[in-house]
C-alpha cells in the first residue's frame, strides 16, 4: 500500500469524486514504497498538479486528473481544448499540456542541483533518474476514447482511463498502464540521500531549518544562479504525512524527544499563515521557556512570517496582554509570576481581557504548561476556526507545576479524544547518544498506557542513526573539567563544526560561570544566558545555558559538564533524572559529559 500525503481522510473533502476514485486506486495498489501527494504546491513556482508519484526505481510521475465525460469535451487539439461544462463553451489548455508544464518546472529546479544529474556522457545535466507526466480520465473508458479520435490531440500512453482505474484492475495492469507513460529507455535510480533532496527542491514547506536561515541566508528558489545546499535536511515522511494531514479542531501530537514536534508545529503555523486570507487574526505559538521562544521567532521571521505568527513564551505573553489591555502589572517579587497570570485570567473571566483573538493557537511544550494555563489559552481560539494543537512530552516534564495535578484535556477545554497523534521515533539523535540518555533517565521511559483523554507515556525508538560514543570526561574539580571540555570543543571547531553548533548546557550558574572562565581563557567565541533576552540563536558562539532552559533547542554538539555532582544536595534525584534526559537529547552529533565528583549520575558511566 503507498503512502498518500495528505491522508485521503483529510482531503476527500476538496476531491471531485474521480480525483477520490485515483487516490484510492493509487494508495490500495501500488507497492510500499510509492509516495504520493495529492493537490500539493511543488517547485519554486508553487505548481499544484493533482497527482505527483514517485518511487526509487521509477523515478517521478505527474498526473493531471480530469473528470470530464466524453460529451463534455467539443473539440481538441495538442495544446487547447473546448469543454462544455454547464453548457456555455470554455476554451483550456490541453490537460496533457498541463501535467507538462508542471513536470518541467520541478525537472528543471531538480536540474540545478549536481547530485541529481548524469555527470558526464550524452546526457549530462539531464536527470539521473526517470521522470514524466500523464492524464487521467475518470469518466471515458478506453473504448470512448479511441472512438471519439482523442489520440490526434493526446498520447494515447501517456492516458489511464476509467476502466483500467477499476477496483477490479490488477495492481500489475494498473502499474504498467503508469509506467508506459515514461519514453523509452529512460534509465536511472533515485538513491535514499537523492530522494531527500529531491523532495527538499520540490516541497520547500518540508525543509528543516537550520543555522543559515537563523543567520539570515535563506535559500532562495527563485534564483537560477543560487548554490544548492551540500546538505539539505527535510523531514521524514511519517512527519511529513502528518503535518499535511492535520485537520480542523483541537490536536494533541504526543511525541518523545527528538520525534519533530517542533518541527511539525513549525510547518503548521507556516501553512495556516500562507492560506489564511478571509481571517486576518494572527497566530499564536505559545512555549514555555524563552529560548526557544525566541529560536522559533526566529524562523517566523526568516520566513517573512513575523507579522502573521506572533512566537511568545508564555509569561512574555501574559505581560503583553496585560500591557495591551490596561490590567495590573504585579511588581517584582518571588509570586511576580503566578499573579501575572492570576491578573490575566480574571481579566478574561472580566471580559476585560477579549477571549478568541487568534485564528490558530500552538502550544510547544505543552508538557509545562499547568492546566489553568492551558484553560486560559484554549479560550484565546477564535471559535470559527477552533484551532488549537499541542505537543505534549510527559518524559521532558521537568517542572513540578504539571505533573503535581493530574487532570484531562476536557477539563481545561481540549477536546482531544481520537485526535491525539503519538511519535515514538527519535530522529535528532544518535542511538549511542540515545542510549547514553537513557542510563540516567530509564525509569523515566517506563510505557504507561492511561485512558484516552489521559497522556501516555512513551518509550523512545531510536532511528538507528549511529554515530560516536559520548566522550566521558573524568577529572577531581569542576575547573579542570570546564578546561578539558573547552579543549574538546576547540577540537570540534577545527574538525569543521561552527562555533555556534555548540552549547554547554550546566545545572547551576555557579558551573556555568566555570565553564565560561574556561572558554575566555582560550579566546574562544561564547554567549552566556542567564536571564531574558541573553540567548541569540544567529550568533556564531557557543551556548552556555542552563539544562532546564535548553529545552526544545537542539545542537550538533553539546557538553554536559558536572553531572557527577547531580542531584545536588536536596534535590529530587527523578527531577534530576529529568532534567538530564532533556540536556543530554539536544545533542544531534556529538556529546561530552563530565562525570567527577563524588559519585551521583556520574557512578552510571562507570
Amino acid at each position: 500500500m503507498a503512502t498518500l500525503i495528505p491522508s485521503i481522510s483529510t482531503c476527500t473533502s476538496r476531491m471531485t469524486s474521480g480525483e477520490r476514485r485515483v487516490a484510492q486506486r493509487l494508495e490500495d495498489k501500488l507497492d510500499d514504497d510509492y509516495l504520493l501527494w495529492y493537490d500539493v504546491p511543488m517547485g519554486p513556482k508553487n505548481a499544484h498538479p493533482d497527482f505527483c508519484v514517485m518511487h526509487p526505481r521509477r523515478g517521478i510521475l505527474v498526473l493531471e486528473v480530469k473528470d470530464w465525460k466524453l460529451s463534455t469535451i467539443q473539440q481538441a487539439d495538442k495544446q487547447t481544448w473546448t469543454i462544455i461544462p454547464d453548457g456555455v463553451p470554455k476554451s483550456v489548455p490541453s490537460p496533457l499540456e498541463q501535467a507538462r508544464q508542471y513536470a518541467h518546472q520541478v525537472v528543471n529546479a531538480l536540474e540545478r542541483d549536481p547530485q541529481l544529474v548524469q555527470p558526464d556522457g550524452p546526457h549530462a545535466g539531464k536527470l539521473a533518474f526517470p521522470w514524466s507526466y500523464g492524464v487521467v480520465f475518470t469518466n471515458i473508458t478506453r473504448k470512448q476514447f479511441e472512438a471519439a479520435e482523442l489520440q490526434h490531440a493526446i498520447e494515447p500512453h501517456r492516458v489511464l482511463c476509467q476502466d483500467e482505474m477499476l477496483e477490479s484492475v490488477g495492481a500489475e495492469d494498473l502499474q504498467s498502464r503508469l509506467w508506459d507513460m515514461f519514453p523509452y529507455m529512460m534509465r536511472g535510480v533515485m538513491s535514499l540521500p537523492q530522494l531527500d533532496r529531491v523532495r527538499w527542491i520540490m516541497f520547500p514547506q518540508v525543509r528543516v531549518p537550520d543555522a543559515s536561515m537563523l543567520q539570515g541566508a535563506l535559500f532562495d528558489d527563485a534564483d537560477a544562479d543560487t548554490e544548492m545546499p551540500s546538505i539539505m535536511r527535510v523531514m521524514d515522511i511519517q512527519q511529513e504525512q502528518l503535518a499535511r494531514s492535520l485537520g480542523d479542531g483541537h490536536r494533541v501530537i504526543h511525541g518523545v524527544a527528538g520525534s519533530g514536534k517542533t518541527m511539525i508545529l513549525g510547518y503548521r503555523a507556516e501553512y495556516l499563515a500562507q492560506a489564511s486570507t478571509a481571517n486576518s487574526k494572527p497566530i499564536l505559538i505559545l512555549c514555555f521557556n524563552e529560548p526557544l521562544g525566541v529560536k522559533l521567532h526566529s524562523v517566523m521571521q526568516a520566513k517573512g512570517l513575523g507579522g502573521k505568527v506572533h512566537v511568545r513564551h508564555f509569561h512574555k505573553w501574559c505581560r503583553d496582554q496585560l500591557v495591551a489591555y490596561g490590567q495590573a502589572i504585579p511588581p517584582q517579587g518571588p509570586r511576580m509570576f503566578d499573579v501575572m497570570v492570576d491578573n490575566v485570567i480574571r481579566g478574561v473571566d472580566r471580559k476585560q481581557i477579549p477571549s478568541g483573538q487568534y485564528q490558530a493557537v500552538m502550544i510547544d511544550e505543552g508538557h509545562d504548561f499547568a492546566p489553568e494555563w492551558l484553560k486560559l489559552v484554549t479560550q484565546m481560539v477564535d471559535p470559527t476556526t477552533n484551532s488549537l494543537l499541542v505537543l505534549y512530552d510527559d518524559a521532558q516534564s521537568i517542572y513540578e507545576r504539571a505533573r503535581s495535578k493530574q487532570f484531562s484535556f476536557k477539563s481545561v477545554g481540549i477536546q482531544a479524544q481520537g485526535r491525539t497523534t503519538i511519535l515514538k521515533i527519535n530522529y535528532r539523535n544518535t542511538r549511542q547518544i540515545l542510549q547514553t540518555a537513557s542510563l540516567v533517565a530509564a525509569d523515566l521511559l517506563t510505557a504507561d498506557d492511561k485512558d484516552d483523554d489521559g497522556i501516555p507515556l512513551v518509550k523512545p525508538v531510536s532511528c538507528g542513526r549511529d554515530g560516536q560514543a559520548p566522550i566521558i570526561i573524568k577529572l577531581p574539580t569542576l575547573r579542570e573539567e570546564a578546561a578539558a571540555i573547552a579543549d574538546q570543543l576547540s577540537h570540534a571547531h577545527k574538525e569543521g563544526h561552527a562555533w555556534g553548533d555548540m552549547a554547554i548546557l550546566c545545572a547551576d550558574w555557579k558551573t556555568m560561570d566555570l565553564c565560561a572562565a574556561a572558554l575566555h581563557q582560550r579566546k574562544l567565541p561564547f554567549n552566556v544566558r542567564k536571564r531574558t533576552g541573553e540567548y541569540n540563536p544567529a550568533a556564531d558562539a557557543i551556548q552556555i545555558m542552563t539544562m532546564k532552559v535548553s529545552k526544545g533547542l537542539e545542537f550538533p554538539v553539546v557538553a554536559l559538564p558536572g553531572v557527577g555532582h547531580m542531584p545536588a544536595k536536596g534535590e529530587d534525584e527523578q527531577e534530576s533524572a529529568r532534567v538530564f534526559y532533556v540536556a543530554a537529547t539536544r545533542a544531534t552529533q556529538r556529546l561530552v559529559i563530565g562525570v567527577g565528583g563524588d559519585g551521583g549520575f556520574g557512578m552510571k558511566f562507570g
